[in-house]
Formats: structure tokens, C-alpha cells, sequence
């Protein structure tokens, strides 16, 4: 069929069975992959769907969210347990934790056993997930009995049968430690979950001061006569969002009983402490 771009390739690699949704924001991008489906899948071109919303597709489908959780220092699991990913010059270095898992277990090496299990899931997620390459230390929660240990390699194993990048996995040693080699498919992502201080001398400005600037920004777009017919909506970090919303009669409402009109207001992800911004119903930038 020759050269293939990249959104091709991806859905060639990984389409399975599991897939009943595929969401493309942009048309020329969804006529490129509708063709390519027509062509490989004709059976499966209905699950793919073109993405309209006004809202960001990462956004709405909480992408931004899981990519800064998935790639930070700490990675938590369901179960409570975590692991701690750290990198260094010479290798990636992996710490199994229990957290509160272990303390209602009466049986301390079946407790370390099963978090041990869910945490060798996690680990192969997450070397597919960052795609680390080199050697991986795996510091797995101690465990006395010998054929724990082997339950647990023979799991490992399993979970990282499926993961296309060469890799070779060393039995655990005595002290609970998994070596891992494995060859990078695709560059290093760096992808960083700290933000930085919105303030240069270190200190955070005060929600209320924040609060008086998106209040006289609204009051001008309220009074601005080219946007009286136009909807309100306000995109804001999560924390401020969650502030505008709380108590009765809450700020969101306060503004309702003053402006006579509803202001949306949008969390985003994706935005930093003091960003904010308003938009029409079309996601248009209204201008105070």
C-alpha cells in the first residue's frame, strides 16, 4: 500500500477487537483514517466519529488529566498501593509501596504478594506508557517464600509478554529486586507534571485578589453591548472552579442574581493556577 502517516500506522499497530470508539477532532485527519479503515477494517469504519465539541478533545475525554497523573514521580493504584519512579543517569529506578493495602492483612506475605501482583501490572503499563528504556530496578515489596517470588516473575512476565520493545527480565533476587533491560521504541517523552510559581517572589496571589480581576472582567463583558446576546462560559483551573461553585448561594450564583445571566464555567486541566479566560458558547475569546 506504500508509505502510511503516522495516525495510520498507530491505529494498524494497536486496533484490536476491544476498540468500540475512535475520536478525531480534525476533518482532515478523520478523512484520512475513515479511508484508511475503509480499506484495512470496512466492518469497523462506524466507530470512528468526528469530535465537535467546543471543548478541547483532551479535556473532555480527561486525557490531560491522566497524562499528568500517569507521569509524575508517584503512581497510584486502586488498590491504594503505589509505586515511586525516579530516574537517574544510569537507570530507572522503581519502588513498590503498600500504603494502606497491608494493614488490615493479617498474613504479611500474602498482603506483599498481592500488592506485589497489582503493582507488576501497573509497571509494565507504565514502561509501555513512558517507553523506558535501559535498565529498569524494580524494588518489589519483600517476600520470604520462594514461590512467591516465582509467582510473582512468572506474572511479570506475562503482563510484559504483549510489549513489542526487546527487553529481558532477571529473576527477583533474594533482597526483592527485578532487573529489566529494555530497548527504547521512540524518543524519551519528557512530559512535565510540576507547573511553575505564578509569582516570581515565590508566593501564591490570594484567590480573592484573583477573584476581584474575574469579577471586573465579567462586569465589562456583561456591559458591553456586543455581547449581550452571547452565553458566558469562563475556563479556569480546577481549584478555582471548584471554588466559584462551592457554599449557597454560591459565587456563580451571586453572579446569576446580578447580571440577570448564566456564566459556564469550564475546569480545565490544562491551565495553570491564575490562567483563566471567558468565551462565547462558540469558544470565541470575549474581550473585557
Amino acid at each position: 500500500m506504500g508509505e502510511i502517516n503516522r495516525s495510520n500506522a498507530i491505529i494498524r499497530d494497536i486496533l484490536n477487537p476491544s476498540f468500540n470508539k475512535i475520536h478525531v477532532d480534525d476533518p482532515g485527519l478523520f478523512e484520512e483514517i475513515k479511508a484508511y479503515l475503509s480499506s484495512v477494517a470496512p466492518d469497523r469504519i462506524d466507530i470512528l466519529k468526528q469530535y465537535k465539541s467546543n471543548i478541547p478533545i483532551f479535556e473532555n475525554f480527561g486525557i490531560e488529566r491522566q497524562i499528568k497523573s500517569l507521569f509524575g514521580i508517584n503512581v497510584t493504584m486502586p488498590s491504594g498501593a503505589y509505586l515511586v519512579i525516579e530516574h537517574t543517569e544510569a537507570l530507572h529506578v522503581i519502588d513498590v509501596n503498600s500504603g494502606n493495602t497491608g494493614k488490615n492483612q493479617e498474613n504479611q506475605e500474602d498482603s506483599a504478594l498481592k500488592v506485589n501482583l497489582d503493582s507488576a501490572h501497573e509497571i509494565a503499563r507504565q514502561l509501555r506508557l513512558r517507553d523506558m528504556g535501559g535498565i529498569i530496578v524494580v524494588d518489589f515489596i519483600d517476600m520470604a517464600n520462594a514461590a512467591n517470588r516465582k509467582k510473582l516473575f512468572d506474572h511479570l512476565r506475562e503482563e510484559m509478554k504483549n510489549d513489542r520493545a526487546k527487553h529481558k527480565i532477571l529473576p527477583p533476587s533474594k533482597f526483592g529486586l527485578i532487573q529489566i533491560t529494555r530497548q527504547r521504541v521512540r524518543p524519551e517523552m519528557n512530559i512535565k507534571t510540576k507547573e511553575p510559581n505564578p509569582n516570581l517572589n515565590g508566593e501564591v496571589e490570594a484567590p480573592i485578589v484573583l477573584l476581584d480581576k474575574i469579577n471586573a472582567d465579567l462586569n465589562k463583558i456583561v456591559n458591553n453591548v456586543k455581547h449581550q446576546n452571547k452565553k458566558i462560559e469562563l475556563h479556569i483551573h480546577p481549584f478555582i472552579a471548584a471554588y466559584l461553585n462551592r457554599g449557597f448561594p454560591s459565587i456563580r450564583t451571586q453572579w446569576l442574581f446580578k447580571h440577570k445571566k448564566r456564566v459556564k464555567i469550564i475546569p480545565r486541566d490544562a491551565y495553570q493556577y491564575l490562567h483563566y479566560r471567558f468565551s462565547d458558547q462558540n469558544n470565541k475569546a470575549l474581550r473585557a
